[in-house]
Parts: C-alpha cells; structure tokens; sequence
C-alpha cells in the first residue's frame, strides 16, 4: 500500500513540474500591446516553420515614416494556419512580399505578434 501511495504521489509531482514549466516557457500574449495595431507590407527574409508557432523575420517596404524596419512575426501553429488556408509551406517563402497586422511585443523592440498574415489573395486569420 505504501509502495502505491509513493508511486502516485510520484507521478502527480512529475506531471505537476511538466505543466508548471510548460506555463513558464509559454510567452502569453499579454506581452504584446493589443492597443498598438500595426499593419505593414514585407519581404520574408527567413521562416522558421513549425510547432508551437511559426516565425518570420521581414524587412518592411514601403513606410518612410518608422523607426523598425525588420520584424520578427510569431504566427500561429502550422496545423491552425493550415486550416485556415496556408495550403503549404511554399506560402511563406523567403523572398515573398507579405502583408501583417498585428501588434508589438511590450519589452522586445522589434517583435510582433500577428493577428492576420495575408498572402497573395489569401487572407490567414490567426486566432
């Protein structure tokens, strides 16, 4: 019984430090400002595509006016993008021009999350 008892309070301590670490590794939105949306046009200068989220780096074209003009974008996962459109990989080559709206992280200057990625004629809506 005793034996049992050790085995169960193992494996709930073991479960409870994975999803303890996995809230801690986990970003969160809240790190980004959701009252500072942006909207720029892009070329893909690198993607990494992939699991828990895509990111691209773009270079912004066509906007004098701002300071930052490379952004990595965090994306969605690819199971969710590719339901809502990204028919493959391809969509997000380096070199293409892209379109994001998003918003900017809070404390990393040149980091933004993405709401929307349109490609092309494709719109991708992320959340």
């Amino acid at each position: 019984m005793r034996k049992i008892i050790l085995i169960r309070a193992s494996v709930f301590l073991c479960a409870a430090a994975f999803i303890a670490a996995g809230t801690v590794l986990h970003h969160g939105w809240a790190n980004y400002d959701a009252d500072k949306e942006m909207d720029y046009n892009g070329i893909i200068q690198s993607n990494d595509i992939g699991n828990p989220h895509t990111y691209i780096d773009i270079e912004v074209i066509g906007e004098e006016e701002i300071e930052i003009k490379e952004w990595k974008v965090v994306l969605a996962p690819v199971t969710r993008m590719r339901n809502r459109g990204m028919t493959d990989d391809s969509m997000l080559a380096v070199g293409d021009t892209v379109r994001v709206v998003g918003y900017p992280h809070r404390n990393i200057e040149n980091e933004m999350r993405a709401e929307r990625i349109i490609i092309g004629d494709v719109t991708i809506e992320l959340r």
